[in-house]
């Protein structure tokens, strides 16, 4: 008699299937894979997706991945060299290197501790000088920064606001009651936000991503910076609307592919049910974990739900110490884990730039977060077994006792 083996849980799975598979193939019959006629209905179908609570639908431009969108971004919004950007350091690495290609410094904040993972406007305002041109603002595991604070501080400061929305597509801002925000989708409340759709992301292609603004200026300038700043593309020369083109602005190659948007039209039309079923199992590990006698952790955002695209599910352990063997003692029961994320102003090539940066605060909750699975394709009972396993695995490491 042969007994089935424990099941394994991955962080993060993506729900891909026949459609895409199919969309895909369609490309590659057409023969035409570079920016066409299918990145032009993404983006439309995206405009009309952010639109939310807002007049009229947003710009959408598609390119390569975040990074290029968010070095897209603070270009268009005149970020360049001598100048200061905000950015918590308190995210992926991406949000501060798009702000080292436009030849700024970045400047570390603050996030405001291990029930909200988000940057502290307190220390923000502190840190604004004369040189502060823009702030990134990242919506971590999916929660929105505090907008309704944010954006008034930056008008008062003439400061542009970019927001790193990788964590966050498809949910809706909520604020304080009365928020001139509510409604808005993430992204589309700043001068310009920045998507992902990597392969670990709530909207899947692989690689791509997307620059979204209310702006004109802003969208002309990410549409012409995308492809070398010339004024025509190759689908405009190849379907006989364009024999020649200018070059008017210094771009680079961040195109995205028609790949990518055939698989993005398919993953846009399951991101509000996919992100639903998120919020779900997040309601869930919430439940189970409340039932357990004090489990040495806290939950970060623990009062919102409805106001998230939960990206991801992160805890804080009371004890850093406990991290590393509560990880091996998960991962030996099949639990797959990470950790978001490493302080960026603790990498060795941004203490060579900005020296040496104290930052209590996040390097405190850094040290105690882990990352456990949360994707789509989870079920109710997978997030119960996965609760009693992260049990188990205190028990082994001998930080509770049942």
């Amino acid at each position: 008699m042969t007994t089935e083996p424990e099941k394994k849980y991955l962080v993060s799975d993506c729900d891909l299937g026949e459609e895409e598979a199919q969309a895909v193939a369609e490309v590659v019959r057409s023969k035409w894979l570079s920016v066409g006629p299918r990145t032009a209905d993404f983006e439309a179908a995206f405009s009309s997706h952010m639109q939310g609570s807002l007049p009229e639908a947003p710009h959408a431009v598609g390119v390569a991945n975040c990074t290029a969108a968010l070095h897209l971004a603070l270009l268009a919004v005149g970020v360049e060299a001598g100048d200061e950007v905000l950015v918590p350091s308190y995210t992926f690495v991406a949000s501060a290197n798009a702000i080292l290609y436009c030849g700024a410094t970045p400047v570390f904040v603050e996030i405001n501790g291990p029930g909200d993972l988000n940057l502290d406007v307190d220390d923000l305002e502190r840190k604004i000088t004369p040189k502060t041109k823009a702030v990134v603002a990242v919506h971590m595991s999916g929660f929105p920064v505090d907008m309704d604070r944010l954006m008034p501080l930056a008008e008062k400061h003439g400061i542009k606001v970019i927001e790193d929305a990788c964590h966050g597509i498809g949910a809706s801002y909520h604020g304080a009651e009365g928020s001139a925000y509510r409604g808005q989708k993430l992204g589309t409340i700043g001068h310009a936000g920045c998507f992902s759709f990597f392969a670990n992301k709530n909207l899947v292609t692989g690689e791509g991503g997307m620059v979204v603004t209310r702006d004109e200026d802003v969208a002309k300038f990410v549409r012409l910076g995308r492809s070398h700043g010339m004024t025509k593309t190759s689908w405009d020369k190849a379907s006989g609307r364009a024999h020649g083109y200018d070059v008017v602005q210094l771009g680079f190659n961040y195109r995205g592919t028609e790949l990518t948007a055939a698989l993005g039209l398919i993953q846009l039309r399951k991101l509000d049910a996919n992100n639903a079923q998120r919020k779900a199992r997040v309601a869930r590990y919430r439940q189970k974990l409340a039932e357990q006698d004090a489990l040495p952790l806290t939950l970060p955002f623990a009062d919102r739900l409805d106001d998230s695209a939960h990206h991801v599910f992160p805890v804080v352990l009371d004890d850093a110490a406990a991290v590393v063997p509560l990880r091996e003692a998960l991962t030996e029961m099949g639990v797959q884990t990470t950790h978001h994320y490493p302080p960026l102003h603790t990498f060795s090539h941004y203490r060579n730039i900005v020296g040496e940066v104290s930052l209590p605060i996040t390097e405190d909750v850094s040290a105690r977060e882990v990352t456990l699975p949360l994707h789509p394709l989870m079920t109710d009972e997978d997030v119960d077994e996965i609760v009693e396993r992260l049990v188990k695995a205190f028990q082994r490491i001998g930080q509770v006792t049942r």
